[in-house]
């Protein structure tokens, strides 16, 4: 193994650790494109709310890409899934979580300023509705292994750019 290769695994796990903004816990953060040529990429995470009322999730902002939008899936039925932008964002429950996951809902990054390379590290300000905003260091991992799996799954990106983004893997 590389040493620069173990060193980026270390930071990334270091940088890694949970974030907080008042009641909110952003843990289990990463990010991923399709590849060096790829057009979008995405972060997933674990949203925490340990407080004692529902707060929401409103925006994502990143200098990765020229737009970062909350997006999820719907099914269209005969395994067809569209990406669609989510205006009025996550609900993150009362004492709960939201899962922002592959092949669900996520954060979108669009017209990528840059490769999205295994082990860089990604900054994203979350900006919630009662929290506030938060900055989330988030490594870029592109091995980890999808949530639902290595299934192939057709979409329809609709209207947006998404580039050449695999959410199957």
């Amino acid at each position: 193994m590389k040493l620069n290769t173990l060193f980026a695994g270390a930071m990334a796990l270091v940088l890694a650790a949970p974030a907080f903004a008042g009641e909110i816990m952003v843990k289990d953060a990463y990010a991923r494109s399709a590849g060096k040529m790829a057009k979008a990429g995405a972060a997933f995470m674990m949203i925490e709310n340990m407080g004692s009322e529902d707060d929401r999730l409103l925006s994502a902002a990143s200098d990765v890409s020229k737009r970062v939008e909350l997006h999820t899936h719907k099914d269209l039925g005969d395994g067809v899934m569209k990406m669609m932008h989510v205006e009025e964002g996550f609900t993150i429950p009362a004492g709960g979580s939201h899962a922002l996951q592959r092949g669900g809902d996520h954060v979108m990054f669009m017209g990528l300023n840059r490769a999205m390379n295994h082990g860089d590290m990604v900054s994203v300000t979350l900006t919630f509705e009662k929290a506030g905003e938060m900055v989330v260091e988030i490594p870029v991992d592109l091995e980890r292994k999808g949530a639902h799996g290595g299934h192939s799954m057709k979409h329809d990106h609709g209207n947006h750019d998404h580039g050449t983004m695999n959410h199957g893997n």
